[in-house]
């Protein structure tokens, strides 16, 4: 994890890669909870079986957004930036879901720091460049622009 220790020190960070996250492994029960409380039963996610059959995937793999729901996570194990008495997720730009997640493939996250806007010292709001790949896939899994805000 990287720590930084001002708002001045996360503003000399701009256009520079923070960090990467530790891997994480997404269990079919991760993806079956995520059904859950989403109500999105689709096969391809819930039924190991008839993915295993009928998916061009192979088997099951992790929701889009069950992937993104993940960022917030892996974020605040990649990077803290001291003072902050509270971080919100304020939104996002730009997502795409690259490639799939298979269920038990482990994946994590990089950041790039795109823009610090703070009118002053008490509240800044951080536009991330932020890639997650699965473990040994070719291609990111999803890369998204997301936007964090902080308040000191």
């Amino acid at each position: 994890m990287k720590e930084i220790a001002s708002l001045d020190a996360l503003k000399a960070l701009v256009g520079q890669d923070v960090g990467s996250s530790e891997w994480i492994e997404i269990s079919q029960n991760d993806v079956n909870q995520f059904a859950q409380a989403t109500g999105d039963h689709q096969w391809i996610h819930t039924d190991p079986e008839r993915a295993r059959k009928e998916s061009p995937f192979g088997g099951p793999v992790a929701h889009g957004f069950l992937t993104l729901s993940l960022l917030p996570a892996l974020m605040a194990k990649t990077v803290r930036v001291n003072g902050v008495r509270m971080g919100v997720n304020y939104g996002l730009n730009r997502v795409r879901f690259t490639a799939p997640v298979p269920v038990g493939a482990a994946v994590r996250l990089h950041a790039k720091l795109v823009s610090v806007e703070a009118p002053d010292s008490s509240v800044a709001t951080l536009t991330w460049a932020v890639t997650m790949e699965a473990r040994g896939a070719a291609k990111p899994v999803c890369v998204a622009e997301t936007l964090s805000r902080l308040y000191f």
